[in-house]
């Protein structure tokens, strides 16, 4: 039976735990070959740094290989229909990630395709990269559960994934927004319902200061997203003091990491240099990227036990 990831929701907190064991293994285990006959496509309508290269090399590090389309030479819903794409694919290739701008394009792949998708994001959600900074956090920490991390800024796809994998695991998810720009109530009802069984506690607040105190993790991420740039004005204007700085680092726990998914607008939603901070763990969070996706991958496409062989 075949396993899509197009949401955390997809994942029980027992499922991101295996994951982030696997990814760290697979971190200090070097190449394999366990992919050596699987083909990912990687479906992009969004240009990316980090989720292109990840992919690509989870899959070569696993032996198999990789297929860049992007938006030009695919063009989904204007050359061709979603639907058509997932069942020409899936012809050719092991699975697909897909990055688009509407998670409805991701679900329709899904329905169509006999392999599996998974979500390199779109409009609602960023799933490889909450599993990506969980691994982060575990490394750091030692542990999720009992955690707190304090969001700053837009309740956006990023955040929409965090608090739905940070509820799963038991971390505690504070989320300091100005009004409008907070988290979705389907979202936040899903939260807490997952926050019930695992004893996490959830906050919406709009004080920066106040979500920071005793944080042990403190994120943020653009307040300007692809396909936004015409709200850049009314933006920067809601979220004048919600960028973080050495004065909001030094009000959270004194051994608070810094993450952030990049890219970075330095001077809008995080300060000069204070990503190469002593508490930033920015760069790790990029390169678990890979490792993350490799247990994903791994687990996906039927070799998850690789690990205990």
């Amino acid at each position: 039976m075949k396993k899509d990831l197009l949401s955390i929701k997809d994942l029980t907190g027992e499922e991101i735990h295996s994951l982030i064991l696997d990814a760290i293994d697979l971190k200090v285990g070097g190449w394999l070959s366990a992919l050596g006959q699987k083909t990912l496509a990687i479906v992009f309508e969004k240009p990316s740094l980090r989720t292109r290269v990840s992919f690509e090399m989870a899959m070569r590090q696993l032996g198999g290989l990789s297929i860049y389309l992007s938006a030009s030479e695919v063009g989904l819903n204007q050359r061709e229909s979603v639907k058509d794409v997932a069942k020409v694919l899936s012809r050719y290739v092991s699975a697909i990630a897909a990055r688009t701008f509407s998670h409805q394009t991701l679900e329709i792949l899904a329905e169509n395709a006999p392999v599996p998708v998974i979500n390199a994001l779109s409009d609602l959600e960023h799933p490889c990269q909450a599993l990506a900074d969980l691994m982060t956090i575990y490394e750091k920490k030692g542990r999720l559960q009992g955690l707190t991390l304090a969001f700053i800024g837009d309740g956006n796809n990023v955040a929409n994934s965090l608090l739905l994998a940070a509820s799963l695991c038991g971390m505690n998810f504070t989320l300091a927004a100005p009004d409008g720009f907070g988290i979705s109530d389907d979202y936040l009802e899903l939260a807490y319902n997952y926050a019930a069984t695992s004893h996490a506690k959830i906050k919406m607040i709009n004080l920066p200061a106040v979500a920071v105190d005793r944080a042990d993790v403190i994120y943020t991420d653009v307040w300007i997203s692809m396909g936004q740039e015409n709200e850049t004005k009314q933006r920067r204007e809601k979220f004048h003091g919600y960028s973080v700085n050495k004065e909001l680092l030094s009000l959270a726990d004194r051994n608070v990491i810094l993450m952030h998914p990049l890219p970075a607008h330095y001077g809008e939603e995080v300060e000069h240099d204070i990503l190469d901070s002593r508490q930033s763990v920015v760069f790790d969070q990029a390169e678990n990227r890979m490792h993350i996706q490799k247990a994903l991958l791994l687990e996906m496409l039927g070799r998850s036990d690789i690990l205990s062989d």
